[in-house]
């Protein structure tokens, strides 16, 4: 009876009366997941063609096209690599499921057993005084991881291309209250690329306190969420933290659920902290969450300063003819200054001079309130798409971020870092709330997450969120996955003007 009521409350909200609720019921879980096993499928036939294709490369740069009489055994070595590489892998679990698709971790493994491999090989050769060529092993199993992350990575890419556009999702329903399920259902919005789609929410109070709740039908209340999942063959249930969910009914949900094939996320109330600062452990026998400080002093903090001003004194020295390009492109196109000095707010609450290529007409910073009207901003920031005060070159600077150059010497002063939060001016800082002070923990950053995540198309929350997020889980290799993507991010222009 209670599985014919919630059908019925999702036949009558609008946005399942154009045909959705029968391609729901349709699909089925079973469906809408036949897509993982050919995809685990073609990367582990990519790792097999990446390792023989490392092996003969190493074996032809090591002895040759036609080989050598003493390359007998190498050879045999490199016919039998493709299979180790992949017993390798399976060792790593790197086709396990719950690791690929999102996150590092994939990747993480696939280095783990290139390091595993070499070591067996060393090893086993030392062991038994084998004849294998260390040239040639040097050179195949880092060719061979290369090749594995690269084909892995365009993999992913498609996948979530696909994604983005309505393939290989799985139907999501969002529990708790209305506060966590709008913040949520916002963030499976802006990341689609995960594949999670949201049919629906349970709140409190269920279809007598809404029919219809921030554009999602409420399937029910927070005791129905099994008959939710079996009617429709849900195939995610993320919970918000809530009152009615303890510990207690949250494990009896979680024991229901595994009579189901759907799978249960939690959302832990402090959701922007993640990765190595959280784990479990034992405490007085119960396993609880610890949180661990964020690391932002000691040899963390002064390997992350040497990286950063030892890059950008290099980059100076590289980008040295492009610098002066620039240059002279500024001066001869419009009247004032090359720089554009502004003083901004850095660590601490320190005010410095940020250096920028001028890229608008002399004065432009005292128009600002002749165009406040007229501004593209979040509320907060003042923005405009087509900013009449910036000139024909200050375009092009600013389509692909090249007026941020001279930032390079904010760095190389300390002032900066490569990565880190945007840097905010005084009257910014003036409409900060308590949550935003926490950015004054590190230096700006000539890049950072809001360029890698829309730039100047974010909200205003979005960029509250994204700012704490970096300080909560800061780390080097956090930074080079940054630089990584800004270079992408600043091809493709998005959100720059």
């Amino acid at each position: 009876m209670r599985d014919e009521t919630v059908r019925h409350a999702l036949r009558s909200s609008s946005r399942y009366a154009h045909g959705f609720t029968a391609r729901l019921r349709g699909e089925g879980t079973v469906a809408r997941r036949a897509w993982r096993g050919a995809y685990v499928r073609s990367i582990f036939a990519g790792d097999i063609a990446s390792a023989l294709t490392a092996a003969m490369t190493g074996y032809v740069v090591r002895f040759g096209p036609a080989g050598a009489p003493e390359a007998r055994v190498s050879l045999w070595v490199a016919l039998v690599l493709p299979l180790v590489w992949v017993a390798a892998m399976l060792v790593a679990r790197t086709y396990e499921q719950r690791f690929l698709w999102l996150g590092a971790e994939e990747f993480r493994r696939v280095f783990f057993a290139a390091a595993l491999l070499l070591a067996a090989v060393g090893t086993v050769s030392w062991a038994f005084k084998l004849e294998v060529a260390r040239g040639f092993v040097i050179l195949a199993v880092p060719v061979a991881t290369l090749l594995t992350l690269a084909q892995r990575y365009v993999r992913r890419r498609s996948l979530h291309r696909q994604r983005a556009h309505g393939r290989f999702q799985q139907t999501t329903l969002l529990v708790g209250h209305r506060a966590g399920v709008q913040a949520l259902h916002e963030q499976v919005d802006r990341e689609a690329y995960h594949g999670y789609r949201v049919v629906g929410c349970a709140i409190p109070g269920g279809r007598d306190a809404a029919a219809e709740f921030d554009g999602l039908p409420v399937l029910g209340d927070l005791d129905e969420v099994i008959d939710i999942v079996r009617g429709f063959e849900v195939d995610t249930v993320a919970v918000l933290p809530s009152p009615e969910l303890d510990g207690a009914a949250l494990r009896r949900l979680g024991w229901k659920l595994e009579d189901t094939r759907a799978e249960l996320l939690l959302a832990p109330a402090v959701s922007e902290v993640a990765g190595p600062r959280v784990s479990i452990r034992p405490v007085a026998g119960l396993p609880l969450l610890h949180m661990e400080r964020p690391e932002l002093r000691g040899a963390r903090r002064f390997t992350k300063e040497a990286f950063d001003r030892t890059s950008a004194a290099l980059g100076l020295l590289f980008l040295a003819p492009v610098l002066l390009g620039i240059t002279l492109a500024v001066t001869m196109t419009s009247d004032g200054p090359v720089f554009f000095r502004q003083e901004r707010v850095g660590r601490d609450g320190r005010k410095f001079p940020m250096l920028k290529f001028r890229s608008m007409v002399a004065g432009a910073d005292r128009m600002v309130d002749d165009l406040a009207d007229e501004s593209d901003g979040n509320g907060v920031l003042f923005k405009k798409k087509d900013d009449p005060r910036v000139t024909s070159v200050g375009k092009i600077l600013r389509r692909y971020s090249l007026d941020e150059l001279p930032q390079l010497i904010n760095v190389v002063r300390g002032e900066m870092s490569l990565v880190g939060p945007r840097p905010p001016l005084q009257t910014e800082v003036e409409r900060y709330g308590y949550d935003m002070h926490r950015r004054f923990l590190v230096k700006p950053g000539l890049t950072g997450l809001w360029q890698v995540s829309g730039r100047s198309d974010l909200s205003w929350d979005d960029s509250v969120r994204i700012d704490v997020r970096y300080v909560e889980n800061w780390s080097l290799m956090f930074d080079f996955m940054i630089l990584w993507k800004t270079a992408g991010a600043v091809l493709r222009g998005s959100g720059a003007y």
